[in-house]
């Protein structure tokens, strides 16, 4: 993961340098280029990471386990926001750079709308309104 973050970093310190030397109006192209490459690696990690799963259901099917166990661990939760995390620092830094607060706002609402949207389906019932039954028989909400 290391080596992917250096990468990364690598990479938007050449596409703002090119920027720099280039001027603004190869920015959009440039911008466009990074985030196909930021796409890329998301998309290889999630690739990599849905072929362990299929495997580890597999092989636990094999095994003679019936219901392959629920693919959503603790580990899973925290690499998830790791990720989200090291891509923050350079979409931050693409919509300040472009959009100044305005840029640097509509990136973070992004980055929290895909953690609220990864929390939620972890944990179907954490903004819904799911009703429960009360020990004394009635509804109640959560």
């Amino acid at each position: 993961m290391e080596a992917l973050d250096a990468d990364l970093k690598k990479e938007l310190n050449a596409t703002l340098q090119a920027r720099r030397e280039l001027g603004e109006e190869y920015e959009s192209a440039l911008v466009e280029s990074f985030l196909e490459k930021v796409d890329q690696r998301i998309d290889g990690a999630v690739e990599r990471r849905v072929r362990r799963q299929l495997a580890e259901q597999q092989l636990q099917v094999a095994r003679g386990s019936r219901e392959p166990r629920n693919g959503d661990s603790w580990g899973e939760r925290f690499g998830f926001a790791i990720v989200s995390l090291v891509l923050a620092v350079p979409l931050s830094a693409i919509g300040g750079a472009l959009g100044h607060t305005t840029g640097l706002f509509a990136a973070w609402v992004g980055i929290v709308g895909v953690n609220v949207a990864q929390a939620a389906r972890a944990n179907p019932g954490l903004f819904g309104g799911r009703r429960r039954t009360s020990p004394q028989g009635g509804d109640w909400k959560e």
